[in-house]
């Protein structure tokens, strides 16, 4: 079993810089947990951690039970992938892989059982007799991957591993290793910047900002129930749109008013929004809950609301269009088939039953 534990973990450089702040984060055994975040979260702090590759300034880490703040990076029986490859470049892809499992003694028809097993796996059993220079960029990766297969580990741990390919390969790559999970069934920690990565990779995602963990659980979870502002705008391409405003009653019903329009609010959010009439909120919308009111089978009078087109991106299957209330610039992912005007004005209509609200003090999500 391998199961990862971090418990009040925390890491500080020098006196003041503290670069993960009290964590804790429970990975069960065979489950894809990503750690997703903006350059400097500490991210790659706690994978280091794991690791063993850092030492934890606080707080236990255990692995398959195991505390091993004390034992050293070689014994914790995990393998590392890193971003830059980290291969031999006068050695062939085989050796590279059998490297580790030579230097600890294993014989060697074991060695080659393991390495052309891993290849298989991988789809690289043609590419062993060549050198680094001679592989693409994805290629090096399967091998870096490879030499990882090859221990036989406890758990993989991923550092950020497609961040130097192009976008097709990253693609590609993500693809493979989602296959390479559900064939293994290994313990897997993945490091990105990248939030499509996470949700596409990860049975859980764990998303962190100054070094503490915002919200963790499954991507879907995350995407429709963000614990705050922060996780909102973060998860999710393009991002969730944000609208300063305030919660007003009339007749019995409650708005959200913006200042240039309002719009209702349906009433199984009236329980935790009825404590903010009068008082500033902040309101969400993803961009995919906005629709073309000629588009929309559920446009209302009450979620209408008027907006001139600024610019318009052609994405192939959609358009992408930054529309202007007046007081805010927001996004709405529509059809390619809709493309206004540039200056136009355009009535959208909002989705109010997917609509998220959040504590202009706190960031915290009400709704």
């Amino acid at each position: 079993m391998a199961q990862i534990s971090l418990r009040d973990v925390k890491k500080v450089y020098g006196h003041k810089v503290t670069a993960v702040d009290n964590i804790n984060l429970g990975i069960e055994n065979k489950e894809f947990v990503v750690l997703v975040g903006p350059s400097g979260c500490g991210k790659s702090t706690t994978l280091r951690m794991i690791a063993g590759l850092e030492e934890a300034s606080e707080g236990k880490i255990y692995i398959a039970d195991r505390l091993v703040n004390n034992v050293p990076a070689k014994d914790r029986n995990i393998a590392m992938v890193f971003q830059n490859y980290a291969l031999y470049p006068h050695m062939r892809a085989y050796e590279n892989m059998a490297f580790a499992l030579k230097l600890r003694g294993y014989p060697k028809p074991e060695v080659d059982k393991r390495v052309k097993e891993a290849a298989e796996i991988l789809g690289i059993t043609r590419l062993l007799q060549r050198r680094p220079k001679e592989l693409s960029g994805g290629e090096r990766q399967r091998v870096a991957v490879g030499r990882a297969i090859v221990r036989k580990p406890l758990a993989f741990l991923f550092d950020e591993p497609l961040s130097n390919l192009d976008a097709k390969m990253r693609v590609q790559m993500r693809t493979e290793l989602h296959k390479l999970h559900l064939k293994i069934q290994t313990t897997m920690v993945y490091v990105t910047h990248d939030q499509v990565e996470a949700m596409t990779l990860g049975d859980k995602i764990a998303v962190m900002k100054d070094g503490k963990i915002q919200q963790f659980g499954a991507p879907l979870n995350v995407y429709n129930k963000p614990a705050n502002k922060f996780v909102g705008g973060f998860i999710g391409s393009p991002p969730m749109n944000f609208m300063d405003g305030e919660i007003m009653a009339k007749n019995n019903d409650l708005y959200f008013a913006e200042g240039n329009f309002r719009i209702k609010i349906p009433k199984e959010k009236y329980l935790k929004l009825k404590s903010y009439t009068g008082k500033k909120i902040i309101f969400g919308v993803r961009p995919e809950c906005i629709y073309d009111k000629l588009f929309a089978s559920m446009a209302t009078p009450d979620n209408t609301v008027r907006a001139s087109c600024e610019v318009i991106e052609t994405m192939g299957a959609e358009n992408h269009l930054y529309l202007s209330t007046g007081k805010h610039t927001i996004v709405a992912v529509v059809d390619a088939s809709n493309k206004p005007l540039i200056g136009s004005v355009l009535e959208v209509v909002f989705d109010m039953q997917k609509s998220l609200f959040f504590d202009p003090a706190t960031e915290k999500s009400i709704v």
